[in-house]
């Protein structure tokens, strides 16, 4: 089997994108025996991964945002293949592929096929995984009310906008958190529970975290007397940031008790819930990044 084989999932949405059909037609030229397939509705991109795996290709790779990353990273977690991953970024946030150093460019990005693959940690919740973040609170419902037609006009912006137009909508939620060295329990306006380092169009919830560690960043954002000042620094990234207002840890894994259920949104998909447990599965995809990118630790070595 050539190494050099692999099936590209493109969202359907990119369908007709010029930049991306040239990009392939380049590394096929580079002696890549590269496939392409279409998603059209849910279910597809599992679907397409379980054939992929079928046919023999050792690499994937998902063309699209955040969500397309995770479709295509939970049916090979759960095929428990040893293929690798790749990522050719097209959302409109592109969170994960951003702060991991993914060249935006289809051809760019496609060119890190020829990079080693290293193994990364996918983080879960209620063993259900995301590859970027769980974000909780007002920053999930901003997500989840961003409409895909602002998202296709303003890309990251849409989210910023759709936040400071719903600051009459701000609430907070009330959670226990506990995790090996680490109690919190109160009210609370936003949570980021990061493998990555940023979602929901930029904002820097956890920028220490890294994906080979074995570990989960915790961002908790508390719940002051001016609800509206706080959200604004975490909307604008402001000069302070995340920092200057948050609670912070790192763990292995994180048990959240509420009284009522939490509005989540991993890596795209919204849920709810009032008993979370966040885990780590260590090393459990091989995706192929830049040598250098910053998600991923000094002391990190090809797989």
């Amino acid at each position: 089997m050539s190494e050099t084989k692999a099936l590209l999932i493109l969202h359907g949405k990119q369908a007709l994108n010029e930049e991306v059909r040239e990009a392939v037609i380049k590394q096929r030229e580079l002696g890549w025996d590269l496939a392409v397939r279409i998603t059209w509705e849910p279910g597809d991109a599992q679907r397409l991964v379980l054939e992929a795996l079928e046919a023999g290709y050792p690499t994937l790779i998902a063309g699209g945002g955040d969500g397309t990353l995770r479709e295509v990273a939970m049916a090979m977690l759960e095929a428990n293949t040893t293929a690798t991953l790749a990522l050719v970024p097209l959302g409109s946030a592109n969170d994960f592929a951003r702060a991991a150093g993914v060249p935006l460019d289809p051809f760019e990005a496609l060119a890190l096929l020829d990079e080693p693959a290293r193994a990364i940690d996918v983080g879960e919740m209620n063993g259900q995984p995301f590859v970027n973040m769980a974000t909780g609170g007002f920053g999930s419902q901003v997500t989840a009310s961003t409409s895909e037609d602002l998202k296709r006009v303003l890309g990251g912006g849409a989210y910023l906008l759709t936040g400071l137009s719903r600051f009459a909508d701000i609430h907070s939620a009330r959670g226990r958190f506990s995790g090996p060295g680490f109690e919190w329990e109160g009210e609370f306006l936003a949570l980021g529970i990061g493998n990555g380092r940023q979602a929901g169009g930029g904002q820097l919830l956890c920028p220490q975290a890294t994906i080979d560690d074995g570990l989960l960043d915790v961002c908790i954002v508390p719940a002051p007397a001016d609800a509206v000042g706080t959200l604004g620094t975490l909307l604008s990234g402001g000069l302070l940031g995340v920092d200057a207002v948050s609670v912070s840890a790192r763990v292995p894994w994180l048990e959240v008790e509420a009284p009522t259920p939490i509005d989540i949104n991993l890596d795209g998909e919204p849920l709810t819930g009032a008993r979370l447990r966040f885990a780590v599965r260590t090393g459990a995809l091989r995706v192929h990044l830049p040598a250098d990118s910053p998600l991923l630790s000094r002391n990190a070595e090809p797989q």
